[in-house]
């Protein structure tokens, strides 16, 4: 089994995409006007509209509901991409903190809700945990 992608389900995806267009850096593909895709080299972040569901099973995504999964996106530079997105994502949870497992993090809410964890490992075992993504 290989991860491919997360998907986010939303009321608004044309706002939702250009926030995480915005913070990410990375240009979305549309494949239509309900669907989505951020592709990184580690993972897909795919964003549908709630229309979508539809043609899955009715109702068992609803749009801005989660309180348990947070995103993780790892960055080069928190602190620098912390000054770069603030104009983006308004004050955040976190601060860019470094957290005991040798990451430093930034946690804020996406326009839906959904936490989202910008983080750039600074410990040596975080740095060698995380070397394969550099």
């Amino acid at each position: 089994m290989k991860f491919v992608s997360i998907r986010i389900i939303t009321a608004e995806i044309k706002r939702l995409v250009g926030f995480y267009a915005a913070v990410t850096g990375v240009s979305p593909q549309w494949y239509t006007e309900d669907f989505a895709e951020l592709v990184t080299e580690a993972g897909t972040l795919a964003i549908a509209s709630e229309r979508t569901m539809q043609l899955f099973a009715a109702g068992a995504a609803r749009p801005a509901a989660n309180a348990s999964v947070i995103i993780e996106l790892l960055v080069t530079d928190v602190d620098a991409t912390y000054r770069k997105i603030l104009p983006h994502i308004g004050e955040p949870l976190q601060q860019p903190t470094t957290m005991p497992w040798g990451n430093r993090s930034l946690l804020f809410r996406d326009p839906d809700g959904n936490l989202v964890n910008l983080f750039t490992p600074v410990s040596e075992a975080a740095i060698a945990k995380f070397a394969r993504y550099a």
